[in-house]
């Protein structure tokens, strides 16, 4: 692999470009009209502009990604994650145009990324899915009956897409009524498909995933597990690795089955199992995210590994550094705090120009920025910063080097929720460990001086 595209923008790009210099590989970056001054097209070796700001004319755009990628002779395409990276028809145009696709085999995103099929295939392989009904929602009357089957309250989902834009909680008809043609709609805009499926709501549940690995000899690896409970709008903002207040014996059930799940797809490249948690512990399957994930840092931390650099040789048909599951170990504790362009309260997007960036430095704190004082967050993406990562010996040590780390950061221009992590940081529940997926509005709540 001597040259690769990457399909992305922001902090993912600039990390994949990172790890293609260390292998010595030509970048190539796209980059919207609304980002020509970002970070990351500077440190590409070559960029083109795709396009206008909104990104359906822009980096979804698979024909005019492809023509630049046929015009620079690339070996290979990195998608990052969002955007185009879970999408199978882009990876057979790019397998049609003889161009590597850094990621599993299409067939394995078409599979996983329908969450009905997903359901069906983990139930086959033995993995617990949350109890639920494994069919088209085809009309709210069909709805009302088998949510009363289920029992409300009830998690209305997008079958082909994740992410808090594509599910609501239902707790009543009325609230069944009043939200499902408008979870269609935007199941329909954002997904490109309107089926919808009922899963059962778990209240206090715990959002625990785990980063697995497959290389291309056909093993499987994990990379222990991530607590991604800390959620607004259900997307994540905070994520710690190892999982804290987990038995042991219950995180051994999770990692294997986690491989077991990875193993009855075949799966190959990086990949994650999601899993829901119960307050017994009980275990729920939830979806497979078929790329690197926003905090595929916090496991790099632990582990010492560099899993786009793994991507790469996976791609390439070269091993990995390691043979065997025995020689992954876990180094200290780990968080990643996501900084976005964002209101502490209400968590509302805040464009703007950034006047003022001062990020910490030092042992343990690693910062993967995608904007850099002066750039614009415009409202056209994910208003994300950049990503704080913390490291240190224990779980203890990490929450005081995160507090001194999040006060010692500046960012002006722009509403952040550096004001929120301050506060959290401090919260009972977060100290112990004990937080779950509504602990966000319960600490928010009443909270208005913030």
């Amino acid at each position: 692999m001597k040259k690769l595209l990457v399909a992305n923008r922001g902090e993912i790009a600039l990390r994949i470009i990172r790890s293609c210099q260390k292998l010595n590989i030509t970048t190539v970056a796209i980059y919207s009209e609304a980002d020509a001054q970002m970070p990351y097209v500077s440190e590409a070796d070559i960029a083109y502009e795709i396009g206008p700001a909104p990104v359906a004319k822009s980096y979804l755009n698979m024909d005019a990604i492809l023509n630049i990628a046929k015009k620079e002779q690339v070996d290979a395409i990195h998608p990052g994650y969002g955007l185009l990276s879970e999408n199978a028809i882009f990876v057979r145009k790019i397998e049609d145009a003889g161009i590597r696709f850094v990621g599993p085999d299409a067939s394995i995103i078409e599979r996983m990324g329908d969450k009905i099929s997903a359901r069906k295939t983990m139930m086959e392989a033995g993995v617990a899915v949350i109890p639920g009904i494994d069919s088209e929602m085809e009309s709210v009357k069909t709805a009302f009956q088998f949510a009363t089957e289920v029992g409300y309250p009830i998690m209305l989902k997008a079958s082909s897409g994740g992410g808090g834009v594509g599910m609501i909680r239902c707790d009543d008809e009325q609230a069944l009524t009043q939200h499902f043609e408008s979870t269609k709609q935007r199941s329909k805009t954002y997904f490109g498909s309107d089926r919808l499926f009922i899963e059962k709501y778990i209240p206090r549940a715990r959002h625990i995933e785990v980063q697995i690995f497959g290389d291309y000899k056909g093993s499987i690896f994990h990379l222990w597990e991530r607590n991604c409970s800390m959620q607004r709008r259900n997307q994540k903002i905070v994520e710690e690795s190892p999982a804290p207040k987990l038995s042991n014996e219950a995180r051994t059930k999770i990692l294997k089955t986690a491989v077991r799940a990875a193993q009855a797809v075949g799966y190959k490249n990086a990949g994650t199992i999601e899993m829901i948690v119960d307050e017994k512990e009980n275990a729920y399957f939830l979806e497979m995210n078929t790329r690197l994930q926003v905090e595929h840092p916090v496991s790099e931390m632990i582990t010492g590994v560099d899993l786009v650099e793994w991507q790469l040789l996976t791609a390439m048909e070269k091993p990995l550094p390691i043979s065997k599951q025995q020689e992954i170990h876990v180094n200290g504790h780990a968080m990643e705090f996501r900084l976005y362009a964002e209101d502490p309260i209400t968590f509302y997007p805040s464009p703007g120009t950034l006047s003022s960036v001062v990020f910490p430095s030092g042992e343990g704190i690693r910062i993967d920025e995608g904007y850099l004082e002066g750039n614009k967050v415009t409202p056209f993406y994910d208003p994300m910063i950049a990503k704080m990562i913390i490291h240190a010996d224990s779980r203890e040590k990490c929450l005081e080097k995160a507090r001194k780390a999040v006060k010692a950061t500046v960012i002006e221009g722009v509403k952040t929720n550096l004001l929120f992590f301050i506060k959290m940081l401090d919260e009972k529940d977060f100290i112990e460990g004990s937080y779950h997926t509504q602990s966000i509005d319960q600490i928010v709540k009443g909270e208005k001086n913030l």
